[in-house]
């Protein structure tokens, strides 16, 4: 790589390099100089290098040199000179372009002279072969060769531009105008496949400007001017999808416009709003979604209305009358009746999508069905007045539609008015955003529901009509068009009729048990009467099912609900981590493949390099050994042409000639030639002198004689001359003294003139003087004033904005006051909560500890019964002995009260229950015990009277334990 002291000495070798035509090394040393670390300062002669360096790369379509090179040029200029860069840059677009359209007209003009070449001549052979294999056409073919190419070029530096002007706050309005030219090359050449790859490109960069909002020289989305430039791209973006016919781009063009206005918070101008809602008629009717369409409609009626002073009462008119029209054209039933909760739930998040893009604010509360209706659609057109705006051929359609019941003559009257409404329409000379309304493309979806009206208002009325009778109440379409609309209406419930072919009839109405309507009516009825009968009379096994259930229901939601948070957590874990394992991968892979591409790259690069080296060395030997070999073919020719005078010898056959030989030879002959010519000028200069010599000898005398006689000549002339002007000027004295003595009386009047004018005109200077000192002195004041005025105004200034700091420095002091002391109060009041879970939890510990040892004894007690059970009272009426053990290692006290209710006699369920109260786990097990002994031995008719003492006893052991 040569390094240059300067930069124009490179664009000096650049150009030496390009008129012998090496460009390729041209755009390399150009390249190099770019690239080097060495020019990092912007400097003008780089500006000179840069268009010089695009010109190249266009010429040799090399679009990678092109992006490095500018990539390198942005960051030399991006800080000091923009403007440089936009040159450049605009230089680089207009001669892609100017390159692209020379190759399309190239094209057009081979076309046109294959096309008259010979209209008599039949196709060559190789043509026919050519079009057989390939398959194309010769335009096609001349295209693929010669435009394509060109084209694919123009396509790469729109992208290159794009990529290099990014998010850049001062190249947005440069990437701005470069977006621009890209939409009008796809709608130019209709390139939709590009179109689309423009839309996402663009579409990921306003995507990275909101991820990596930390950026240096980020545009700034909440200024006004990035904001305009930004809405400008998008909507040139939406005009050019709707004219290409790309209506999902144009959908998604539409989405990323409201991304934009949701981002900053901030609606754009009327006039581009009309736009965005122009847009979108278009784009749910070409959809089919004609409800949205009528709000869209309404949107942009609101709009016109509202901001656009120029709208004639024609053209208002006129936009009314499309909006009714939009809204009648809505199907009047609802298509997503009998749909599953999924699809009812997609739906609905369609509808809030769609008021989002559209402009309505929906309740997520309420039902979207109810709210994007039809129905409230036309309300809110009778109430907003939008009927009153339209065409009175409109108005009489919706009343016919909407208000009038006439099942035989709908059809008739309404035809007459379809007929005149699809005549209406036509260009809105003041509505520049909206310039067309074409109301004839809502007649088809009108009579269409004129067929669903009749339909429906016949079936209230007939119960049989033959088809031919309805065929002619429809003029619209055939029977098999009303039939297909009417299987429709009746899927979704809006009509209810069976056709009869076999008898040429319809019938209208519900068909007995078979409807629809009926069998729910029915079932919702049984399934009423079902719930308020368990209602009023629940079943036992069912309550006794709760009973056992209710007590740990809690506790089972509970763990059910943890177990689903831990299983969701789980899940989301596992994705977080599938996730970062497919990123990691996808890196690790993205990595691999930059290294392959990178070593590939460098190999190529080392090999073109080597190449490169190769070629320019074999070049420059074959260019000196021809310079050679011209040098002595030169010399060669000129030995001959001394040879041909006969004054040299020639050479000798055989002799061997070579460029070192052929020198000297004629270094030899041309000294020789030197000698004799520099011989022959001193012969030829002595000659001369010789001549020279006589010839001044003998015109010396002559001179001498001419010059005599011209003296006398001349002092003649002289003489007569002088007396001549003598005269002259006697005659022109006497002429002015008569002037004089004739103009003399004047004089007097001449100095009274004079100081006339003199006097007035000091008068008016000093006047003038005066009124300038005045006014100066007016200003003087003025601008002292001024001084003044600006100086309290300053001071008033810089003491507001001290006060203002002051102010705000207090009011920042009391917010961090105030948040010490809210966090200082947060702290005291987690502390109390935490102190009072404590000791709700100590609580719950003791009443589980106390649940415990109550169900530990109840088990203790059934144990001892069915002890009991297995070890029977003996004959004597006495328990087993080591129950009485038991007892009496309980105390003296508790064995009396025990001793007692076994004498006593008492109930077994009074002597448990009573047990349970004042007794120990262990002592009830020994209770029950002794009553089931007591029961065995004593007679049913004792234990009335004994138990008032087992109560006393039972009362006693209270109070004492």
């Amino acid at each position: 790589m040569a390094n240059f002291a300067k930069p124009e000495n490179a664009l000096k070798r650049a150009e030496e390099l390009i008129n012998v035509g090496q460009k390729q090394d041209a755009l390399q040393a150009l390249h190099n100089l770019i690239t080097s670390k060495r020019y990092r300062a912007w400097q003008k002669p780089l500006e000179r290098i840069m268009f010089k360096y695009v010109e190249l790369c266009v010429d040799m379509r090399k679009g990678r040199f092109a992006k490095d090179g500018l990539i390198q040029y942005r960051i030399v200029c991006q800080q000091v000179n923009v403007s440089s860069l936009e040159e450049v840059i605009k230089h680089f677009m207009h001669l892609s372009t100017e390159k692209a359209e020379q190759a399309r007209s190239q094209a057009q003009a081979l076309e046109e002279a294959l096309d008259v070449d010979d209209l008599e001549a039949d196709k060559r052979p190789e043509d026919l072969m050519l079009s057989y294999v390939s398959g194309e056409k010769g335009k096609d073919r001349s295209d693929r060769e010669l435009v394509t190419p060109w084209f694919k070029f123009l396509w790469e530096t729109y992208r290159t531009v794009l990529e290099i002007l990014r998010n850049n706050s001062k190249l947005e309005a440069l990437y701005a105008m470069t977006a621009h030219r890209a939409f009008q090359f796809c709608k130019q050449y209709k390139r939709t496949t590009e179109f689309r790859r423009l839309c996402e490109i663009i579409r990921s960069h306003l995507a990275n400007l909101n991820k990596y909002k930390d950026q240096r020289d980020r545009p700034d989305l909440s200024a006004p001017e990035s904001l305009q430039l930004y809405l400008d791209t998008r909507f040139e973006q939406l005009k050019i999808a709707t004219e290409l016919g790309l209506w999902q781009e144009a959908f998604r063009s539409v989405e990323d416009i409201h991304g934009l206005m949701s981002i900053v918070k901030k609606t754009p101008k009327a006039s581009l709003m009309v736009v965005y809602y122009a847009k979108l008629t278009e784009i749910f009717w070409i959809s089919g979604s004609h409800l949205y369409h009528a709000y869209a409609w309404v949107k942009l009626f609101t709009l016109q209305k509202s901001f656009n002073k120029n709208l004639s009462q024609k053209d208002l008119q006129l936009v009314a009358s499309a909006v009714v029209l939009a809204a009648l054209s809505v199907s009047p039933y609802d298509q997503k009746r009998g749909v599953s909760h999924l699809e009812l739930e997609n739906e609905k998040e369609r509808n809030l999508r769609m008021a989002n893009l559209i402009g309505f604010n929906l309740d997520t509360k309420l039902e979207n069905r109810e709210v994007l209706s039809r129905s409230s659609l036309l309300t809110e057109l009778v109430s907003k007045g939008v009927l009153s705006c339209a065409t009175q051929e409109v108005k009489d359609l919706y009343h016919l539609l909407e208000n009038e019941f006439l099942p035989l003559d709908v059809a008739s009257k309404i035809q007459p008015l379809l007929t005149k409404i699809s005549k209406l329409g036509g260009k809105l000379a003041s509505a520049a955003s909206v310039p067309e309304v074409q109301l004839s493309q809502y007649v088809p979806a009108l009579e269409k529901l004129t067929t669903l009206r009749l339909l429906q208002q016949v079936s209230q009325v007939y119960q049989t009509m033959k088809i031919e009778s309805l065929s002619q109440m429809i003029p619209f379409f055939d029977f098999s068009m009303v039939e297909k609309i009417s299987v429709d209406a009746m899927k979704h419930n809006f009509v209810a009729m069976k056709v009869d072919h076999m008898k040429g009839v319809v019938l209208f109405g519900n068909m007995g048990l078979e409807s629809d309507k009926l069998r729910d009516h029915l079932t919702i009825l049984a399934e009423c009467l079902n719930n308020a009968r368990a209602m009023i009379y629940p079943s036992a096994k069912k309550a006794s099912k709760l009973g056992g259930i209710l007590p740990g229901l809690g506790e089972i939601v509970d763990k059910e609900h943890k177990r689903l948070l831990a299983r969701k957590s789980i899940i989301e874990k596992r994705k977080e981590e599938q996730e970062r394992q497919l990123l990691e991968m996808e890196r690790e892979e993205e990595s691999k493949r930059q290294m392959l591409q990178k070593k590939t790259e460098e190999a190529e690069k080392k090999r073109l390099a080597a190449m490169f080296e190769q070629q320019r060395a074999e070049r420059i030997r074959k260019e000196i050994e021809e310079r050679e070999l011209e040098e002595a073919q030169a010399l060669l020719q000129e030995t001959e042409k001394h040879l041909k005078r006969g004054k040299k010898k020639p050479l000798l056959d055989g002799e061997k000639l070579t460029k070192q030989g052929l020198l000297e030879r004629a270094m030899s002959e041309q000294l020789k030639e030197r000698q004799e010519q520099e011989k022959r000028l001193q012969k030829v200069a002595k000659t001369m002198d010789h001549l020279e010599r006589a010839k001044r000898e003998e015109a010396a005398p002559l001179i001498e004689a001419a010059y005599q006689q011209r003296l006398v000549e001349e002092k003649v002339l002289h003489d007569r001359e002088q007396q001549m002007e003598v005269e002259s000027s006697r005659q022109c004295h006497d002429g002015d003294l008569k002037e004089k003595n004739r103009l003399s009386r004047m004089l007097e009047y001449k100095m009274i003139f004079q100081e006339r004018v003199i006097s007035r005109r000091q008068a008016e200077f000093d006047q003038r003087r005066v009124e300038r000192e005045d006014r100066i002195k007016q200003i003087i004041q003025a601008r002292k004033q001024d001084r003044d005025i600006k100086r309290k105004k300053i001071f008033y200034v810089s003491s507001e904005e001290e006060r203002i700091r002051k102010l705000r420095e207090e009011e920042e002091a009391r917010k961090l006051e105030e948040a010490e002391r809210r966090k200082k109060a947060e702290a005291e009041y987690k502390a109390r909560m935490d102190e009072i879970a404590e000791r709700q939890r100590q609580r719950e510990r003791e009443l589980e500890e106390k649940e415990r040892l109550r169900r530990s004894g109840e088990i203790e007690l059934k144990a001892l019964v069915q002890l009991h059970l297995l070890n029977p009272i003996d004959g004597s009426g006495l328990p087993p002995q080591n129950l009485i053990d038991g007892l009496e290692a309980a105390g003296p006290l508790r064995c009396n009260l025990i001793a007692g209710l076994v004498a006593a006699g008492l109930h077994l369920r009074i002597l448990i229950g009573q047990a349970a109260q004042v007794a120990g786990p262990y002592l009830q097990i020994l209770i029950v015990r002794l009553a089931l002994a007591a029961a065995a031995s004593q007679n049913p008719g004792d234990l009335q009277e004994q138990g008032i003492h087992v109560v006393d006893s039972i009362s006693k052991l209270q109070v004492v334990c």
